[in-house]
Formats: C-alpha cells, sequence, structure tokens
C-alpha cells in the first residue's frame, strides 16, 4: 500500500496569527499544523509576512498562499497534531 496515496487531503484550512494551521482533513479529522519551523527555509520565507501567512487556503488538494509557496500534503498530516 503506497502511503502518500492514501494519507487524508485537506478540505479547510484557517490560519492563526501564531503560524499555526488548523486543518480539516476529507476523513473529517481537524488537525493544528505549526509552520514555524518552516519559515527558516528559503521556499516559505515569504510567509514571515503574517499577511501573506493569513491568506493560507485550500488549492490542488494541499495548502497554498501564493503561486510559490504550498505545503505538501503529506507533511501537512503526518506532522499535525490532532485537535
Amino acid at each position: 500500500m503506497n502511503t502518500c496515496t492514501t494519507l487524508p487531503r485537506p478540505t479547510s484550512v484557517a490560519a492563526d496569527g501564531d503560524y499555526t494551521l488548523r486543518i480539516i482533513f476529507n476523513n473529517g479529522e481537524t488537525r493544528l499544523f505549526d509552520v514555524t519551523p518552516y519559515l527558516a527555509y528559503p521556499a516559505f520565507e515569504a510567509l514571515k509576512a503574517i499577511s501573506l501567512f493569513m491568506q493560507a487556503r485550500v488549492a490542488h488538494n494541499t495548502v497554498v498562499w501564493c503561486e510559490e509557496v504550498d505545503m505538501a500534503p503529506e507533511n501537512l498530516h503526518l506532522e499535525s497534531t490532532p485537535v
């Protein structure tokens, strides 16, 4: 069984001012994902601007912010904590 194809995918997301995401997945789970550790990487540096971070939305089965910034859906589920 391929874990990547069986992992739940985000259906909605709410960004909080502390750089966390509250994500609802297609299996009904609600989980919290801390983006803070990713802000040190160049690919996510733009998210340090809280105004951009707060624009998180679900598209293409993952969480995206703009044309250049998105998060792997596998990370969103595997590295988040249940609410």
